[in-house]
């Protein structure tokens, strides 16, 4: 069986984490992209196949990108990257700072990140991104509006690069998560529709096998999120409220 080789950016917890072992299970070569290191070590040593760990902030900028780019190097032709690392502050009362974060980390980090990907794909000729957005993307959000609008420039951007690549060998999935019981919905009250990251990176899996271009997970939100894009704005303030 031929191994193949996937980089997650974001796999010290939670989505992230739990997919590097489905794709490990799957006969991948996985590189671990992260701060805490020490969170990658451990996770490491949780997987059988073979495992790369790099350090990486994404939103030090050009540190990033070196780092990504020599990470791929290290790894020698790889076939998938995921983008998934993320933030998301409930912000009710617009602290400029968490805003600013969350844009840091959610766009300029993510862009950063894509970038790189696509430009080896397009230098290699194949390859799979994957990027993490949110069924968040649909709508707006008075508790965390910065996390919100991040997840549609996230689906957006996405969105132009399928554009630049149409007709190559290069793939790019855009997922839309809904609830996934990580920290970063812990100061959300609804359970409404809620996946362990277990099952979800299971289900992104499979996603990414179909090599779908958009991807609820699970796919009953595909039912909200055509709702959303049909019913008068007032009327997807009120789901979106009861839902979050």
């Amino acid at each position: 069986m031929i191994t193949k080789k996937a980089i997650v950016i974001g796999a010290s917890s939670g989505i992230g984490k739990e997919l590097a072992k489905v794709l490990a299970d799957n006969n991948y070569e996985v590189g671990l992209v992260a701060r805490r290191v020490k969170l990658l070590e451990d996770l490491s040593h949780q997987i059988d196949s073979k495992t790369y760990i790099k350090k990486i902030d994404i939103c030090k900028y050009s540190e990033a990108k070196l780092s990504l780019e020599q990470l791929i190097e290290e790894m020698g032709n790889v076939d998938l990257i995921v983008v998934n690392s993320g933030v998301r502050h409930s912000n009710p009362n617009l602290d400029f700072a968490k805003e600013k974060d969350t844009i840091d980390v959610n766009v300029a980090g993510f862009v950063n990140m894509a970038e790189v990907a696509i430009n080896y794909f397009l230098k290699r000729g194949f390859g799979h991104l994957v990027g993490i957005s949110s069924i968040a993307a649909l709508v707006g959000s008075a508790k965390s509006p910065a996390y919100n609008a991040s997840k549609a420039f996230v689906s957006n951007y996405l969105w132009g690069l399928k554009q630049k690549v149409i007709n190559s060998k290069i793939y790019i999935t855009d997922i839309r998560p809904g609830l996934i019981n990580t920290p970063l919905v812990n100061n959300i009250k609804s359970r409404f529709w809620i996946e362990t990251p277990q099952d979800a990176a299971r289900d992104i899996f499979k996603a990414i096998k179909r090599k779908k271009q958009i991807a609820y997970i699970t796919e009953r939100w595909s039912i909200l999120a055509w709702l959303l894009k049909i019913l008068p704005e007032n009327f997807c303030n009120y789901i979106y409220a009861k839902v979050k």
